[in-house]
């Protein structure tokens, strides 16, 4: 492989690294189609993969105590059957249809949480969980984004921004090992994906740091802002790349 796009692969895995850190999310948002310009994208979507996980790791440790594995179990319960299809829509169809569904979703989602929505005192409970999980699953199976779904179920909460963030690094954490023992299931985890992976660790653990010292500067409306605001841009730019 090149060294320029070793290069370019590693800045991308810093900044993943970074926007995850702070915001709690978007990193493969971010990193998946900037690495699709180097990549094809059965290799991209496994070597996201792998950084998803390590990023969740890097931020479940400092969040833990925020973390409620009784929001986080019915998400990862419902998802569970939404992987094996994501993955499956992977390997046979085109994944940039899904691109543009996921990136349209969040752009208008973005708008309703700036201009319509209302804080709630009332938490969705029932099948919400496991219907957002599902999705979740399968967005998480075909090109390794299991987090828009998700987004839009915890901010749909009254929770606060600690125990928003945590959720969702527990489901990510979670989700994220069951997407890529499917894609090695089937034979998405090549030796250039792995090696791609070792390369990146440090940019990311780097970046994942510093973006959490950001976020500790944050307030409870800021915070929500920062996330309207971020799910905004990266609808936007999903949108673009996959026209």
């Amino acid at each position: 492989m090149p060294p320029e796009t070793v290069f370019w692969i590693l800045l991308i895995a810093f900044f993943a690294g970074l926007v995850q850190g702070f915001t709690g999310f978007g990193s493969v948002l971010l990193s998946l189609p900037l690495i699709m310009l180097w990549l094809d994208v059965r290799t991209a979507v496994p070597v996201t993969s792998l950084f998803g996980a390590l990023l969740t790791v890097g931020l479940t440790i400092p969040l833990r105590r925020y973390l409620d594995w009784r929001k986080v179990l019915p998400l990862l319960l419902g998802s569970l059957p939404g992987i094996p299809l994501g993955v499956m829509l992977l390997v046979h169809l085109h994944a940039l249809w899904i691109q543009r569904f996921v990136g349209l979703v969040l752009l208008l989602y973005s708008l309703w949480g700036f201009f319509l929505a209302s804080p709630s005192n009332r938490e969705l409970r029932g099948a919400w969980p496991y219907g957002f999980g599902f999705l979740g699953g399968l967005f998480g199976g075909a090109i390794s984004a299991s987090g828009p779904p998700v987004i839009v179920y915890v901010t749909l909460q009254p929770w606060n921004k600690d125990v928003l963030k945590a959720t969702l690094q527990g489901f990510f954490l979670f989700s994220g090992i069951v997407v890529i023992l499917f894609q090695a299931r089937e034979g998405l985890m090549t030796e250039p994906v792995l090696k791609l992976f070792l390369y990146s660790v440090i940019p990311i653990l780097t970046g994942t740091w510093l973006g959490h010292v950001l976020y500790g500067r944050l307030g409870e409306r800021s915070y929500r802002n920062v996330v309207f605001a971020m799910l905004g841009l990266l609808g936007i730019f999903t949108l673009f790349r996959s026209l």
